[in-house]
């Protein structure tokens, strides 16, 4: 039988779609890059919405028109074929049922743009450094078998190696929506290189994981932008010679939140092109103040969500990395394999199909669908 809950809420999805479709091709509409680029979205989530609701539409005729031939024809062979096409039906109608109810869920507006990754190493010294390390190659790996633009913008290497702190811009198809989900505390329990005694330690990483703002995401006024350069393989006056390729700005930023005001300092080597680095820097300012802005947003969001799968919470203990027994354990969703060396060259997909599965299943529920 067909939800009727759910045909009522279908109704208008379809005429919203057409007028979209007529409103991306006005030249006014046009001229106004911000509204343009958020019919532009509206428009691609709703066209998967209505190419399901239209076959889910022809399934329920199908259903009608078998049905009506079950009842009325007489004919054996006619009757078999519409008891096949009912049987077919019938066994997609469900899971095209759930495919919809998903895609009513309103999606998070973050989550179709690009993303700023950032890890740190946490506890455990230069062994947590070195973890931070393998943590970059993990996503980098990932983000190759994906497809991405995986670039490093800022980094600061740890003594003994990995890094302190690394930073990088990662670019392609719903990266953020996807990404996501790795914002955490990433804990590692093994035997480190320094190690005499054999002991396995634990340490740990943090990662977080930040929607890339656009240039309309966010006012800024770049003549107040300050702007420094010297050599990416150390510091330097500005315009010692030409071969200084690392860019430094500093911004002072007013928080329409609070009122208050801080100066934003942030470098750039990521290149050996200056005016490259430029645009890296200000793609970063605007993603801080993005990020800055965007917080109450995000808090209210947390506060209403049941479900602590994607939460961006960057104190929360997400994951851990037990070498001596080749486990990973995802504390959010219980989820664990013993496949440590795939996972950490980048096979994660798994783990986070698990986490969107458990985070769609809460949504649901709380969308009462």
């Amino acid at each position: 039988m067909p939800d009727n809950n759910l045909l009522n809420r279908l109704d208008g999805i379809e005429s919203r779609f057409e007028e979209i479709s007529t409103l991306i091709t006005d030249p006014a509409v046009i001229a106004d890059q911000r509204r343009y680029v958020h019919l532009t979205k509206e428009y691609k989530d709703l066209s998967h919405l209505v190419k399901a609701t239209r076959t889910y539409r022809d399934l329920l005729g199908n259903i009608d028109e078998a049905r009506e031939i079950l009842e009325t024809e007489t004919d054996s062979e006619m009757r078999q074929m519409a008891k096949d096409q009912l049987d077919h039906a019938n066994e997609q109608l469900p899971q095209l049922e759930e495919q919809i109810k998903i895609l009513l869920i309103p999606a998070d507006p973050e989550d179709s743009k690009n993303a700023i990754l950032e890890i740190r190493s946490g506890t455990g010294g230069d062994e947590a450094a070195i973890f931070a390390g393998d943590l970059f190659k993990m996503y980098q790996k990932y983000c190759e078998s994906k497809g991405w633009s995986f670039a490093v913008t800022s980094f600061t290497e740890g003594t003994v190696g990995g890094f302190k702190e690394v930073i990088i811009s990662v670019s392609g198809e719903g990266v953020y929506g996807i990404l996501k989900y790795e914002s955490g505390v990433h804990r590692v329990q093994r035997v480190p290189a320094t190690e005499t005694q054999g002991r396995v330690h634990t340490s740990a990483a943090t990662v977080a994981v930040l929607p890339e703002a656009e240039p309309f995401d966010v006012h800024i006024n770049e003549g107040e932008i300050k702007w420094d350069t010297f050599r990416s393989g150390g510091a330097g006056g500005q315009n010692v010679n030409k071969v200084e390729s690392g860019v430094r700005l500093r911004y002072i930023w007013h928080n329409p939140n609070t009122g208050a005001s801080e100066e934003i300092l942030i470098e750039c080597t990521e290149t050996r092109d200056q005016p490259k680095n430029k645009e890296r820097a200000l793609s970063r300012l605007r993603t801080f103040i993005y990020d800055k802005e965007h917080q109450k947003y995000i808090d209210d969001i947390a506060s209403r969500r049941k479900t602590m799968v994607s939460t961006g919470d960057r104190s929360a203990k997400i994951r851990t990395y037990n070498y001596p027994q080749g486990r990973i354990t995802d504390h959010r969703i219980n989820y664990t394999i013993y496949n440590l060396q795939a996972f950490i060259d980048g096979d994660i997909q798994d783990v986070i199909d698990h986490l969107i599965i458990a985070e769609n299943a809460e949504k649901l529920k709380a969308a009462e669908l």
